[in-house]
């Protein structure tokens, strides 16, 4: 079952084939209408779709962040966590204060994921699921969304310094996997309307490879809608239950600084 959780259209000039009549006279002397196409360059609608995630597509990609958080550990990136516990050991570029705030709010990150996925990998089966346990699955969703956003509003003062962490290498890891696997692009020919997705592929891999095709190649949509992605799809991911309001809002600010 497909549920949205957010759409928006964008303009962009294509060239399109038009079609008109005019009247025109024969050898004869006669005047005819005939049909003459022209290419022209024109502005046409283009909608956007970010469908709401199911469970198991949160499973894959809470999995998608696992294993970029291990690569990179694995390769001696330093992860938040540690970061923030050497600085509020040694002091430095981190005030005390919020290296200790930070430890605590990691922890606590990690213990509210930690019990949903253990909660969902024990109920595979979403249409099975009890109400209470439903529930409780929701609530530490939110809870998750809550301390990610308390971590971001005390990152963003140290963002330099969190940039190159194996946290935030998973995070942007998780926040592609999302964008390549939730963006459809929606469109209505003959009347009957048409969902796609923007970037087809069976596997992750293939995904990211037509998101990289289109990045590198002189893809107008593309560079229009990608940001646009990108910043609901991050917001989504870092708060709790955000409204088609706050989405409008991102959109219409980016709309006004382009």
């Amino acid at each position: 079952m497909f549920k949205q959780l957010y759409s928006f259209s964008i303009e962009d000039t294509k060239e399109v084939e038009e079609k008109t009549t005019e009247k025109r006279k024969n050898k004869e002397g006669d005047e005819k209408e005939v049909e003459v196409s022209q290419k022209i360059q024109k502005k046409i609608p283009f909608k956007f779709v970010i469908k709401e995630p199911s469970r198991r597509e949160l499973e894959e990609a809470d999995m998608e962040y696992s294993i970029e958080m291990s690569r990179c550990i694995k390769k001696g990136v330093l992860t938040k966590a540690m970061l923030a516990k050497k600085y509020s050991d040694t002091g430095g570029l981190l005030a005390e204060s919020d290296a200790n705030k930070l430890v605590e709010l990691y922890g606590e990150l990690a213990s509210i994921e930690g019990e949903y996925t253990k909660k969902t990998l024990a109920n595979r089966d979403v249409k099975k699921l009890p109400a209470k346990t439903k529930k409780e699955i929701d609530e530490l969703s939110g809870k998750a969304a809550l301390a990610r956003r308390e971590i971001v509003n005390l990152e963003s003062a140290y963002q330099s310094l969190f940039n190159h962490t194996a946290d935030t290498k998973a995070q942007n890891r998780i926040i592609l996997w999302y964008i390549t696997h939730l963006t459809y692009f929606e469109s209505t020919e003959g009347g009957v309307e048409e969902r796609t997705p923007y970037f087809p592929g069976k596997s992750f891999d293939e995904r990211v490879d037509h998101y990289y095709l289109r990045e590198e190649g002189e893809d107008s949509l593309f560079e229009a809608v990608a940001g646009k992605l990108a910043s609901v799809v991050s917001y989504w991911y870092f708060s709790n239950e955000p409204t088609k309001e706050e989405f409008d809002k991102i959109i219409n600010d980016i709309d006004e600084t382009s």
